[in-house]
This record gives structure tokens, sequence and C-alpha cells, in this order.
């Protein structure tokens, strides 16, 4: 997709990660997407506008996965419903593309139609190297129009001073539960979370960029330096084929892979639960923490005695390395084989590939020239597979008393139907 100054209507929820390229990146269900497959004009409510405003610029652990985090709990996870959030300020900036692609991608979780930043060079560059120069060269004559305009006015407006943002961590069992990493050992012993950390997760659609392995790598890197291996299990899930050849061509796997690290499928994987978890029974109170976007209740691994927590890569990585919910890089060391303590320098990694991506493999298969001929074998007895068929021709009549299924009030989402 082209992205910057482009509308997409998108069957996943996360379809507003476009929003990394100035794109209008809208997910809807699948009645709605149909509508547009079919031509039909695709209506909805005029939304608001929340405005963020960014300022300064980040350093350390704070990454692109902190502003949403932060945004998350200021507005909850209905705060953002009917409204478009927009960022803008100097600190926009300051962000590569996959970061603010990061920050557009959980705009889902607050309810948010979708989130998008100004076009700007860290778009283009990514662009560039991504072979689409020509689009950069297109939206940088017409950045004008890929801006808001001077004065713009705002519904609300939230801001954030990214010089003196620190890492969050939020949950568990909703999204908006966010706290800052100086406060959230304090946090896990009041409320009684598990301290040991059983699992530690990164990647996904939300955070699965180069830049975002090239800094987790950097902090497996200096652990196995010094002399160590994850204490819990560590999780790798590539968002793309492209992402998965890129950083095993680079190394970033192979370091990964060495610290105790699985790489995963390039999918969803655990996020919406392809998970068969087996290091701990169903039932068992327990916490993980991901750098996923959702983290209600038994959405990752159908248990709902997980406690799970949604963080920055980089910040998962180290914890996988502590064992321990409690342990903040910033302050706290760790005791090397040689008996010495450390602590982990900030991590670091480059925004883009300087050799370029690596496409991978080909995994696209084209359907055949002659379609007439296909069919699709569905066994009888399968529980899972069934061919549809037609529906009955409406005969033009309102459907009256129609059963209500379901009704529910409260912190329900679709996630208590189904996990994707």
């Amino acid at each position: 997709t082209s992205g910057v100054g482009g509308l997409m209507i998108g069957t996943d929820s996360h379809t507003p990660n476009a929003g990394g390229l100035g794109m209008v990146a809208i997910g809807v269900g699948g009645a709605d997407a149909v509508d547009v497959m079919a031509d039909i004009p695709w209506e909805l409510k005029c939304p608001k506008v929340i405005g963020v405003k960014l300022t300064g610029q980040m350093s350390g652990w704070t990454s692109a996965k902190d502003i949403i985090l932060k945004v998350a709990g200021i507005l909850t996870v209905k705060g953002g419903t009917g409204a478009i959030v927009e960022y803008f300020g100097p600190g926009v900036d300051t962000l590569s593309c996959t970061g603010m692609a990061t920050i557009c991608n959980m705009g889902a979780e607050i309810g948010a139609t979708t989130s998008l930043f100004p076009y700007n060079a860290r778009m283009g560059d990514y662009l560039k190297a991504t072979t689409r120069p020509y689009i950069a060269d297109w939206a940088d004559s017409f950045q004008h129009n890929l801006r808001a305009d001077a004065g713009a006015n705002y519904d609300q407006v939230i801001e954030i001073d990214l010089n003196t943002l620190e890492p969050h961590i939020n949950g568990p069992f909703t999204p908006d539960l966010a706290t800052p990493l100086s406060k959230f050992k304090e946090a896990v012993k009041a409320n009684d979370w598990p301290a040991k950390l059983e699992v530690g997760l990164i990647g996904s659609c939300t955070n699965s960029s180069y830049e975002d392995m090239s800094r987790s790598a950097s902090i497996a890197r200096e652990a196995l330096d010094h002399g160590l291996k994850a204490k819990s299990i560590f999780t790798i899930t590539p968002g793309s084929e492209q992402i998965r050849a890129t950083i095993e061509r680079d190394g970033q796997m192979e370091t990964l892979n060495a610290a105790g690290g699985v790489v995963l499928a390039n999918a969803c994987g655990p996020c919406i639960g392809q998970w068969d978890r087996k290091d701990v029974p169903k039932g068992t109170k327990n916490s993980i923490i991901t750098s996923y976007n959702r983290n209600f209740t038994g959405r990752n691994d159908a248990n709902p005695m997980t406690h799970a927590f949604v963080a920055s890569p980089e910040l998962v990585t180290a914890m996988t390395f502590a064992g321990d919910l409690t342990f903040d890089p910033t302050k706290d060391t760790l005791i090397g084989a040689d008996g010495k303590p450390f602590k982990f320098a900030a991590p670091n990694g480059n925004e883009l590939p300087p050799r370029g991506y690596d496409p991978g493999e080909e995994t696209y298969q084209a359907p055949p020239k002659e379609k007439g001929n296909v069919h699709v074998q569905v066994s009888p007895t399968s529980n899972r597979l069934q061919l549809l068929e037609p529906f009955k021709k409406w005969d033009g009549k309102d459907m009256e008393n129609m059963p209500v299924l379901i009704k529910v009030k409260g912190k329900c989402t679709t996630d208590h139907i189904s996990m994707a």
C-alpha cells in the first residue's frame, strides 16, 4: 500500500497501523468491508478529533510504545471512541516511521476510529528503504496538504513531554491500567500480582519492526556478554517475512536465539491466543509480559488467571533475563556468570537496516487463471470447516421480533467473543 495521504478500509482492528505513514486507515467489520468491495459508499458518524501534542525527545529506555501506553492511561479503553487521534508538535519529527506506526496501531485499544501522524522526512526515509522512493517524492511535493493546518482546532488536546516521559507497563487484564516503570515494583507488591515472570513475548503487528528487534537484540547481546540467558520463557514473533529475513541476515535473530529466545512464525501468534502453552496448568495464577497490544483476561493463553502486562519489546527482553516482574533495568543490577553485578546499558538499534531490507521468501501463490474448475474439498465429517450455501433471496420485508442473543455492559469487548 502507498500509505501517505490515502484512505484505507481494512478488516483488522489494527488497520490504523498505516497511520504511521500518514494514512487514514480504519478497521471495520466484515459487513462494512463487503460494502466497500461492492463499491457501496462507506459511512460513519463524523468523528471528533483528539490532538496529542508531542514536545521534546525520548531518551534512554523510553520508546514510542510508551507514548501510546501513556495515552491509553489518560483516555482509557473508551476515551477514543468516535474520535480520530491526531499527533502533532515538534516531538513528532523525533520518532521513527515504525515508531509512529506502533502508536497508531495501538490506538485501537483506546477505541479510536483511527490515529495518524503528519507526513515528514522519517516517513520518506521509510518509503525509500522499502523500494517506494517515487511515493516519497510525490509526498514531498504535496507535504503542505499532508499536515494539519496551522492553528487547527481539536475537540480535546493532550500534551506529552517526551523529555520526561518514562517507560510504562500497562495491565493486567486491561491495556489502559498504566503504571510508570518507577512505580511498577510497588504496584506489583501492593496488588499481589505474581512477581515471578513466567514468559516474555515480543513482536506482533504492534512491535516487530527492525528498530524494535535491534533494540531488543542489544539487550540480549549485553546479557550474553555477561554469560546470562533468559530465565523466563522468551518468544519472538516477527511481524513479516521481510523482518524475519532481514534480522536473520543481520544477526539479531542469532543473538535472540543464543539468549534463549524461540522465534515463532510470522503471524499474530500468542497475541490472539495461537499459543499451545504448556509451562503452567490452566487456572494457575501467573504473570507474563508482552510487547503486544491487548491483555484482556485469557486473551493470550485462555487462562483467566494469567496476569498479562504490556510494555516495549526492549523492556520485555530485559525482564526475561531477570525472570522477575519487579526488575527495573534503569536502576537494578543482575549478577553475571563471573559473579559480578552489572546494569544494562540503555537499548540501541538502527531505525532502518543499513544494508536495506531482505524481502525473504516469496510466499504468494497466485490464483489459477481458470477459476471455474476450482473445487474446495471439505470433509463431510469436519467440525471445523463448512462450505456455505447461498442464503435465501430476501423477500423485501423487514425482519421483526428477532431474538437478542446477548446484551452486555461494562468493560466487555470483542475479545470475550473471539480473541482475534
